[in-house]
């Protein structure tokens, strides 16, 4: 049986690429959502008939190969198709001093109070201006001096045009400022490679540390640099200890001790948020802000990282 890449419940950009592939086939998708519901399911199941497949309505790998003819995403961008599901703000989204960060923006909810949106502003401004001054205007040259500015006079800027009930949202013209930067694909590129370096790149060397080998593994370690910025020096030692009380008969075992104590770890109003998340990842499936994952279904399973090999 050929392996799963894409079924229904996932989301995202690659499913965004099935559906227009499918309805340039002349198989109805449903829309182009990026959502893989029952109509896409129906129209890949469509095809896969006509195309002599075996009919699952899953796109496979032979199914990808038909209908797309390029190479299967990296497990990086599967990643992060996923993981951005989890923070819910695609490329465009900003958000307000809701949770003591300045803002949160971007495909995997970068913020102010770590660096990473003053990263992505001033890189962009270094290698083309413009990308500035068509998304923030007159303001360019106030945001960049902001991001230059010492974090205290970052964070109380940020606060200030946080509005809304609990600061969640941005003043205008900043919440339209920021969607306009992050739908210019420069910046979406932009935003990719600090995913890769500062996060895809980590999470390797954590997988490597304690021997996770497989894609969840990969995921796992993935998702504990982008929600909790890494493994704690304490959460170590409690791996440490619990990995050695007991013998591991699989590398599942280990991941929900890791998610485990990744979890504990967390500040105690976010510890269920984290659990149920990491053990989402760990296992393989599960609930995350009430919706259910198959991970399988997102191209993402017990297969070894190739990379490791």
């Amino acid at each position: 049986m050929e392996r799963t890449l894409f079924a229904k419940g996932s989301r995202g950009e690659v499913i965004k690429r099935i559906q227009i592939k499918l309805k340039e086939c002349g198989f109805d998708p449903g829309g182009i959502d990026g959502v893989f519901g029952r109509y896409t399911q129906r129209a890949v199941f469509s095809f896969q008939r006509i195309m002599g497949l075996s009919p699952t309505g899953e796109v496979d790998v032979s199914t990808w190969d038909k209908l797309i003819g390029e190479k299967i995403p990296s497990l990086q961008e599967r990643l992060l198709q996923l993981i951005s599901e989890f923070e819910g703000h695609g490329f465009t989204l900003g958000r307000g001093n809701w949770d003591g960060a300045g803002l949160t923006w971007g495909i995997l909810g970068f913020t102010l109070k770590y660096g990473k949106i003053g990263k992505i502003i001033l890189e962009a401004y270094k290698r083309n201006p413009e990308t500035l001054r068509y998304a923030f205007g007159r303001n360019t040259e106030f945001l960049i001096d902001i991001v230059k500015a010492p974090l205290e006079v970052q964070l109380a800027w940020a606060d200030s045009i946080s509005v809304g009930r609990n600061k969640l949202r941005l003043s205008q013209p900043w919440h339209s400022a920021f969607e306009r930067f992050g739908e210019l694909e420069e910046i979406q590129r932009l935003q990719k490679e600090v995913v890769e370096k500062d996060y895809f790149l980590p999470a390797l060397e954590t997988a490597r540390e304690y021997g996770l080998k497989s894609e969840l593994g990969i995921a796992l370690s993935f998702d504990i640099q982008v929600q909790n910025g890494g493994i704690k020096k304490n959460t170590r030692k409690e791996i440490m200890k619990s990995t050695t009380e007991v013998p591991l008969g699989s590398e599942q075992e280990l991941r929900i001790i890791i998610a485990h104590a990744v979890a504990d770890s967390a500040k105690p109003e976010f510890q269920d948020d984290v659990r149920l998340r990491k053990l989402t990842l760990a296992t393989g499936c599960g609930k995350v802000h009430g919706k259910l994952y198959v991970l399988r279904n997102w191209g993402l399973d017990e297969s070894l990282y190739l990379s490791f090999l």
